[in-house]
Protein backbone atom coordinates (compact mmCIF):
# COMPACT_ATOMS: atom_id res chain seq x y z
CA UNK A 1 0.00 0.00 0.00
CA UNK A 2 1.32 3.50 -0.89
CA UNK A 3 1.03 6.03 1.36
CA UNK A 4 -0.44 9.76 -0.01
CA UNK A 5 2.68 11.52 0.78
CA UNK A 6 4.88 9.48 -1.50
CA UNK A 7 5.91 10.55 -4.96
CA UNK A 8 5.06 8.64 -7.79
CA UNK A 9 8.49 7.18 -9.10
CA UNK A 10 7.34 8.69 -13.11
CA UNK A 11 7.21 11.75 -11.57
CA UNK A 12 10.87 11.50 -10.01
CA UNK A 13 12.07 10.65 -13.12
CA UNK A 14 10.80 13.51 -15.03
CA UNK A 15 11.96 15.71 -12.17
CA UNK A 16 15.41 14.35 -12.78
CA UNK A 17 15.22 14.58 -16.21
CA UNK A 18 14.21 17.94 -16.40
CA UNK A 19 17.00 19.01 -14.22
CA UNK A 20 19.67 17.18 -16.47
CA UNK A 21 17.98 19.75 -19.47
CA UNK A 22 18.02 22.57 -17.51
CA UNK A 23 21.58 22.06 -16.67
CA UNK A 24 22.34 21.17 -20.17
CA UNK A 25 20.62 24.39 -21.09
CA UNK A 26 22.65 26.64 -18.69
CA UNK A 27 25.56 25.36 -20.17
CA UNK A 28 25.04 25.92 -23.55
CA UNK A 29 23.91 29.44 -22.97
CA UNK A 30 27.17 29.92 -20.97
CA UNK A 31 29.17 28.50 -24.04
CA UNK A 32 27.36 30.67 -26.30
CA UNK A 33 27.75 34.02 -24.54
CA UNK A 34 31.26 33.23 -23.81
CA UNK A 35 31.32 32.77 -27.95
CA UNK A 36 29.88 36.08 -28.26
CA UNK A 37 31.59 37.86 -25.87
CA UNK A 38 34.79 36.55 -26.74
CA UNK A 39 33.29 37.85 -30.97
CA UNK A 40 32.52 41.25 -29.25
CA UNK A 41 35.86 41.70 -27.60
CA UNK A 42 37.81 41.01 -31.19
CA UNK A 43 35.54 43.38 -32.95
CA UNK A 44 36.12 46.33 -30.34
CA UNK A 45 39.65 45.35 -30.88
CA UNK A 46 39.60 45.77 -34.64
CA UNK A 47 37.62 49.16 -34.45
CA UNK A 48 40.14 50.24 -32.23
CA UNK A 49 43.15 49.24 -33.91
CA UNK A 50 40.88 51.23 -37.19
CA UNK A 51 40.69 54.69 -35.30
CA UNK A 52 44.04 54.07 -33.97
CA UNK A 53 45.44 53.98 -37.99
CA UNK A 54 42.32 56.83 -39.06
CA UNK A 55 44.30 59.15 -36.49
CA UNK A 56 47.28 58.59 -37.53
CA UNK A 57 46.11 58.83 -41.18
CA UNK A 58 44.65 62.20 -40.04
CA UNK A 59 47.67 63.51 -37.97
CA UNK A 60 49.92 63.23 -41.17
CA UNK A 61 47.32 64.99 -43.48
CA UNK A 62 46.92 67.67 -41.13
CA UNK A 63 50.90 67.72 -41.30
CA UNK A 64 50.80 68.07 -44.93
CA UNK A 65 48.18 70.97 -44.69
CA UNK A 66 50.26 72.86 -42.90
CA UNK A 67 53.04 72.25 -44.66
CA UNK A 68 51.21 72.76 -48.02
CA UNK A 69 49.35 76.35 -46.38
CA UNK A 70 52.96 77.44 -45.19
CA UNK A 71 54.59 76.43 -48.39
CA UNK A 72 51.52 78.96 -50.49
CA UNK A 73 51.83 81.96 -47.50
CA UNK A 74 55.57 81.82 -48.18
CA UNK A 75 55.82 81.17 -52.04
CA UNK A 76 56.08 84.82 -53.70
CA UNK A 77 53.25 84.94 -56.96
CA UNK A 78 55.11 84.56 -60.34
CA UNK A 79 53.34 85.58 -63.55
CA UNK A 80 52.85 82.77 -66.06
CA UNK A 81 54.17 84.31 -69.24
CA UNK A 82 55.68 87.58 -69.36
CA UNK A 83 53.92 89.98 -72.49
CA UNK A 84 55.67 92.86 -74.06
CA UNK A 85 52.82 96.25 -74.98
CA UNK A 86 53.45 95.69 -77.97
CA UNK A 87 50.03 95.35 -79.53
CA UNK A 88 49.65 92.62 -82.79
CA UNK A 89 47.99 92.83 -85.91
CA UNK A 90 47.09 89.18 -87.69
CA UNK A 91 49.14 91.03 -90.34
CA UNK A 92 52.31 90.77 -88.21
CA UNK A 93 52.26 87.06 -88.02
CA UNK A 94 55.04 86.58 -90.81
CA UNK A 95 57.21 89.48 -89.13
CA UNK A 96 60.25 88.16 -87.13
CA UNK A 97 59.34 88.90 -83.55
CA UNK A 98 62.11 89.18 -80.52
CA UNK A 99 63.36 86.27 -78.62
CA UNK A 100 59.78 84.72 -77.41
CA UNK A 101 59.59 83.54 -73.08
CA UNK A 102 58.33 79.95 -73.42
CA UNK A 103 55.71 79.61 -71.24
CA UNK A 104 56.27 78.01 -67.51
CA UNK A 105 55.67 74.26 -67.43
CA UNK A 106 53.46 72.87 -64.94
CA UNK A 107 53.95 69.59 -62.67
CA UNK A 108 51.03 66.94 -63.86
CA UNK A 109 49.39 67.02 -60.47
CA UNK A 110 48.99 71.24 -60.60
CA UNK A 111 47.87 70.66 -64.47
CA UNK A 112 45.42 68.11 -63.83
CA UNK A 113 43.42 69.77 -61.22
CA UNK A 114 43.63 73.30 -63.32
CA UNK A 115 41.76 70.70 -66.21
CA UNK A 116 39.51 69.57 -63.81
CA UNK A 117 38.56 72.66 -62.78
CA UNK A 118 37.93 74.17 -65.73
CA UNK A 119 35.58 71.08 -67.05
CA UNK A 120 34.22 70.79 -63.75
CA UNK A 121 33.08 74.89 -63.79
CA UNK A 122 32.11 74.53 -67.71
CA UNK A 123 29.95 71.19 -66.72
CA UNK A 124 27.99 72.88 -64.14
CA UNK A 125 27.32 75.88 -65.91
CA UNK A 126 26.27 73.83 -68.74
CA UNK A 127 24.19 71.93 -66.36
CA UNK A 128 22.77 75.20 -64.47
CA UNK A 129 21.76 76.79 -68.05
CA UNK A 130 19.96 73.68 -68.90
CA UNK A 131 17.97 73.42 -65.56
CA UNK A 132 16.97 77.07 -66.25
CA UNK A 133 16.26 77.00 -69.95
CA UNK A 134 14.12 73.55 -69.29
CA UNK A 135 12.19 74.85 -65.63
CA UNK A 136 8.55 74.96 -65.89
CA UNK A 137 8.42 78.94 -65.41
CA UNK A 138 10.53 79.14 -68.69
CA UNK A 139 8.83 76.40 -70.29
CA UNK A 140 5.57 78.44 -69.52
CA UNK A 141 6.86 81.72 -70.48
CA UNK A 142 7.63 79.86 -74.03
CA UNK A 143 4.03 78.60 -74.65
CA UNK A 144 2.92 81.97 -73.46
CA UNK A 145 5.14 83.53 -76.32
CA UNK A 146 4.16 81.31 -79.04
CA UNK A 147 0.39 81.71 -78.26
CA UNK A 148 1.08 85.28 -78.70
CA UNK A 149 2.65 85.16 -81.37
CA UNK A 150 0.62 83.15 -83.27
CA UNK A 151 -2.22 85.51 -81.98
CA UNK A 152 -0.47 88.55 -83.84
CA UNK A 153 0.58 86.67 -87.04
CA UNK A 154 -3.57 85.26 -87.43
CA UNK A 155 -4.54 88.70 -86.65
CA UNK A 156 -2.28 90.20 -88.85
CA UNK A 157 -3.20 88.06 -91.92
CA UNK A 158 -6.69 88.76 -91.60
CA UNK A 159 -6.37 92.45 -91.80
CA UNK A 160 -4.22 91.90 -94.94
CA UNK A 161 -6.54 89.62 -96.25
CA UNK A 162 -9.30 92.41 -95.29
CA UNK A 163 -7.98 94.73 -96.76
CA UNK A 164 -6.80 92.63 -99.99
CA UNK A 165 -10.55 92.24 -100.23
CA UNK A 166 -11.54 95.77 -99.92
CA UNK A 167 -9.06 96.76 -102.50
CA UNK A 168 -10.48 93.82 -105.08
CA UNK A 169 -14.04 95.35 -104.26
CA UNK A 170 -13.39 98.73 -104.33
CA UNK A 171 -11.80 97.28 -108.14
CA UNK A 172 -14.39 95.70 -109.11
CA UNK A 173 -16.68 98.38 -108.27
CA UNK A 174 -14.96 100.94 -110.19
CA UNK A 175 -14.39 98.93 -112.81
CA UNK A 176 -10.89 98.31 -113.41
CA UNK A 177 -10.21 94.72 -114.48
CA UNK A 178 -8.54 92.47 -112.08
CA UNK A 179 -5.95 90.09 -113.48
CA UNK A 180 -5.37 87.16 -111.81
Amino acid sequence: MTSLLAVPDGLAVLTVLGLVVLTGAVLWLQRSLRQARRHTEELLAAAASDADALRQQLTGLEVQLRAQASAVETRVRVPVAVVDDREYLITDLAKERGPSVPARILPAPQFADILLRESVIKTAALAAGLRRALSPEVRNRIRFEMKREVKRSRKERKVMLKAARRDWESRQRSGIEVSG
